[in-house]
């Protein structure tokens, strides 16, 4: 296994954009949620805005910037035929696609706990100069604690969710169109559903919108789903896409 993720280390690290993306994530994430809490202001005790997720509001722009990293991860290696290459070296395919988690996952989380860490020093301060009481919730307290940890794990699992996808569709612009659909789509489907139950279904399976239920700080009870339910349920999407992408991997001719 160290064989395989010193490989898979050594392309994703030399793989052109990488280092771009990285950064694009920090900055587009740090830049959407800064402007999503200077576009708030509170001028009561409780306004009914929450703190946590308008301050970490930007995971919902620099998420996509993760997909695009997870797809290009080993689509890039169809599209040009490296993979071929890839397998004859290491032959054991879930080996190669459990490498290539891993290295992509600790990636995700080094730049995604910057991004989140800016976020939300970002987002207090702006939100303090707003007119929101200094009783907002401290960066180390619970629940804005396990709203920025929940945020760090949500983009890793967006990560793995996308490799998955990637891995079973092989071509990297249908299956950065897949991710993408499934997390900004599905929202605004469910938007259009004139049945509240079943629009309350929906929401609760939605990736992203049960997802990231994990920012939420405040009116916890009023939420369609716990914050780490609405974690699991992406957890559970994570899975799924996995397991499919390499089944898919093992079945089909490289």
């Amino acid at each position: 296994m160290t064989q395989h993720l010193h490989a898979e280390w050594t392309k994703l690290r030399t793989l052109p954009g990488t280092g771009r993306l990285l950064l694009t994530l920090v900055m587009l994430t740090v830049a959407v949620s800064a402007a999503a809490a200077a576009v708030v202001s509170c001028t009561s005790a409780d306004c009914g805005h929450d703190p946590g997720k308008i301050s970490l509001f930007g995971i919902q722009a620099g998420q996509a910037v993760v997909a695009i990293l997870a797809v290009l991860a080993i689509s890039g290696e169809f599209g040009t035929g490296m993979i071929h290459t890839t397998l004859a070296a290491m032959p054991g395919r879930i080996t190669v696609l459990a490498a290539k988690a891993v290295i992509l996952t600790g990636l995700t989380v080094a730049a995604g706990s910057v991004a989140v860490l800016a976020s939300a020093l970002a987002g207090r301060r702006i939100l303090l100069d707003n007119g929101f009481t200094p009783e907002l919730p401290a960066l180390t307290g619970e629940p804005m604690l396990r709203a920025a940890l929940g945020s760090v794990l949500y983009l890793a699992l967006i990560a793995l969710f996308s490799l998955g996808i990637a891995t079973a569709v092989r071509d990297s612009a249908a299956a950065i169109g897949v991710v993408l659909g499934l997390l900004y789509l599905f929202p605004a489907i469910i938007l259009m559903v004139p049945d509240p139950d079943v629009a309350k279904l929906l929401w609760r399976i939605s990736p992203m919108n049960a997802g990231l239920t994990i920012q939420a700080t405040t009116h916890l009870s009023s939420l369609p789903l716990t914050p780490w339910g609405g974690l699991s349920v992406l957890a559970a999407w994570t899975t799924a896409a996995l397991l499919g992408g390499g089944l898919l991997l093992r079945a089909r001719d490289a």
